[in-house]
């Protein structure tokens, strides 16, 4: 089979040829160099002053400030090769900060973070990569967060897969960058026919499907890049680890007071808790499932098989001192963008739950990386549309034939607003 690994580099199945020790030695001596050149007893020029190379910030360079790049260039595999690179680099006044390597059956590609002189942009930059034998050349913008290093940020989506099931998304996003993921359920016979059990990499490298450990298949496409079978490996990896450990959900829980004096707990939901949010529904006015689900009251129950499951996103409940289930606030990966849902018993809305609810959903929004979220509603639920102004961000409204869908701009800060509980204790 062969593998198209970036534009206009072809490679065929076979065993990578080892380039290291040539590189390294040629690798040292370059920067023994460069070092010397660089932090010689001589006075510095003015071209670096002001030059700050620990904190990865953007400072003074030459005329303008660095500037931090992600870059992939396919290199061939041969000795010197990885010089050359490095060397062409040097002579821009480009600092390498991190290098990655992915080897493939023919030539590498080799994965760098790079701090550059403001001056130079993109095109600059590839140019000179490309002039030194780099080929499917691809870079973008960086910031402080790519300064950890690969295995590092591993070990901490895989900590983070371990604590909580629904993880395993957000995890695979953050370690494969701007991506695409879907989930489709064990009951879905058709999409796992060609899926072996240890996954798929697609002949074009842009797309991937990993078989979910529940049955169903995890499909993640990236089309602007091609996977590496480095990725693929990782990617693997954590859902290997995901369906080893099993079901799992955090068990930390707030209990809060109501103005009314009522105390409730908001804890994480999963799929053990459908039997209480039936039991729910069954107490919710047809008007407030309407305003929930969109469509017809029959239809509600067997959305929420779907709602719980952890691998679609993560669900709050918030439960009454004896035990039962009143509201559910849902956090929904959908594909690049993430949905926020909320549905409260008809007796316990005009409490502040609702508003607590979003205020937790957004908060995890957060911690994910996303940068926005949106609620489907009707232009009708007046309550709704007061949660979602209270959090003090920047909101934008669609609305069309009484669907109206709200969404909030999450790199605001939010304005602060009392909240209408008391925090009594937290497990």
């Amino acid at each position: 089979m062969t593998r198209k690994v970036c534009e206009g580099t072809a490679v065929t199945d076979g065993r990578p040829v080892r380039r290291w020790r040539q590189d390294v030695v040629e690798l040292a001596a370059l920067l023994r160099t460069w070092w010397t050149s660089r932090h010689g007893h001589a006075p510095p020029d003015d071209t670096d002053a002001g030059t700050d190379t620990d904190t990865g910030s953007d400072t003074g360079v030459g005329s303008g400030v660095s500037v931090l790049w992600r870059m992939r260039t396919t290199v061939k595999d041969q000795p010197g090769s990885l010089a050359a690179l490095c060397t062409a680099l040097a002579e821009r006044r480009i600092d390498i900060l991190s290098l990655q390597t992915h080897p493939l059956a023919v030539g590498t590609v080799d994965e760098f973070l790079l701090r550059a002189p403001g001056d130079l942009d993109a095109a600059e930059i590839s140019g000179s990569v490309s002039r030194a034998g780099g080929a499917g050349t691809w870079i973008e913008r960086a910031d402080t967060h790519d300064l950890v290093d690969a295995p590092t940020r591993v070990l901490g989506l895989a900590t983070r897969t371990a604590l909580d099931r629904a993880e395993l998304p957000l995890a695979l996003r953050q370690l494969l960058g701007r991506c695409t993921i879907r989930s489709l359920p064990g009951g879905d016979s058709a999409a796992r026919e060609g899926v072996p059990v240890e996954g798929a990499l697609e002949e074009t490298d842009t797309v991937m499907r990993l078989r979910a450990p529940e049955g169903g298949v995890i499909t993640v496409e990236r089309p602007y890049l091609p996977f590496t079978p480095t990725e693929f490996a990782r990617a693997r990896a954590l859902v290997e680890l995901d369906a080893r450990l099993g079901p799992r959900v955090p068990h930390g829980q707030d209990v809060l007071t109501l103005p009314r004096g009522n105390a409730i707990t908001v804890r994480r939901a999963d799929a053990g808790d459908l039997d209480a949010a039936k039991a729910m529904h069954e107490r919710c006015s047809p008007r407030t499932l309407s305003l929930r689900y969109h469509g017809p009251m029959g239809d509600a129950d067997r959305y929420l098989n779907h709602l719980l499951s952890p691998r679609f996103g993560r669900t709050l409940a918030v439960q009454t001192a004896s035990g039962r289930v009143v509201g559910l606030g849902h956090l929904l990966w959908d594909g690049d963008e993430t949905e926020i849902a909320l549905i409260v018993e008809d007796e316990w809305q005009r409490r502040g739950i609702g508003g607590e609810l979003l205020r937790r959903l957004v908060s995890m929004a957060r911690e994910a990386n996303c940068e926005h979220v949106y609620a489907v509603t009707q232009s009708s639920n007046t309550g709704m549309v007061a949660a979602m102004r209270g959090l003090g961000l920047p909101l934008d409204y669609q609305i069309e034939e009484g669907t109206l869908v709200i969404t909030a701009r999450l790199d605001a800060s939010p304005v602060a607003s009392p909240l209408p509980y008391d925090h009594s204790s937290r497990d």
